[in-house]
């Protein structure tokens, strides 16, 4: 059974957008209306992980800004999600260098660019991302827990968590407890346990962040069981999500097998 039940709509929403003084002429309608979703069944979490930076394209559309720079960027950062996930890392992040050399307001949302960084050992680079990112979407768990990742190879675990970046309420269970264990510390396998029988997704997430986690306190054999176990999840074999794709580079990067 479809979870959207096209036939149950809540009542329309209205929402208005301003753009700044010199084009205030121009305001922008938008008129939808939002599903009800089944009572027994939870609608679907997306991350922002799904969807391509796009911050200064809508602007450029916005003011009708004819930029090829903005462009032929937009352009660099997709070649480089694809470089990334098929495993060349080193020449992903060229890609997202270039992207932010055509177009340098770019750089406050690459949080592709902080990934490939962690998985180059530039770990300051890649803190210095994620930081930038937190700044522009200070809801932001996930870049919360890569900038702590960063760190703890920079300044040891203890340091990382006096600098830890707070951000607001991630909607998504998994992550709150993630970001909950990264934070104050905590056990991965209670993380794991408990979305063990959960959605294909939450239990993907669990593992990954629970190796992740491992791999913050150097325990690499518990790191490893953790992030196979979510590479070879049935999500993390079919999802399209960037982070499968990441779970798959990481094996590779730390030379694991992957059966």
């Amino acid at each position: 059974m479809s979870i959207i039940q096209n036939s149950l709509l809540s009542p329309s929403f209205h929402t208005t957008a301003t753009v700044p003084s010199s084009l205030s002429s121009l305001r922008i309608k938008t008129h939808f209306k939002a599903p009800i979703f089944s009572s027994t069944i939870p609608p679907p979490t997306l991350t922002r992980r799904l969807f391509l930076p796009s911050v200064s394209g809508i602007w450029d559309a916005l003011t009708g800004n004819n930029n090829n720079n903005a462009r032929e960027a937009m352009l660099a950062i997709r070649r480089g999600m694809f470089l990334f996930r098929q495993g060349n890392v080193l020449q992903s992040l060229v890609e997202f260098d270039k992207a932010i050399q055509l177009d340098p307001r770019q750089k406050a949302y690459l949080w592709q660019r902080g990934l490939s960084l962690y998985y180059l050992d530039r770990f300051e680079e890649g803190a210095e991302q994620f930081r930038l990112d937190v700044a522009q979407n200070p809801n932001d768990t996930e870049e919360s827990i890569w900038c702590f990742l960063c760190e703890a190879r920079l300044y040891g675990v203890d340091e990382a968590r006096k600098r830890y970046l707070e951000v607001g309420r991630d909607p998504r269970p998994v992550m709150r407890e993630a970001y909950n264990m990264f934070k104050d510390g905590g056990d991965p396998e209670k993380l794991v346990a408990a979305f063990s029988n959960s959605r294909e997704n939450d239990y993907f997430y669990a593992s990954l962040y629970a190796g992740l986690y491992y791999e913050s306190q150097s325990e690499t054999d518990a790191a490893k069981v953790h992030i196979v176990s979510a590479c070879q999840s049935s999500y993390g074999q079919r999802s399209e999500d960037y982070m499968a794709s990441l779970s798959k580079v990481h094996c590779q990067c730390r030379n694991w097998l992957i059966n």
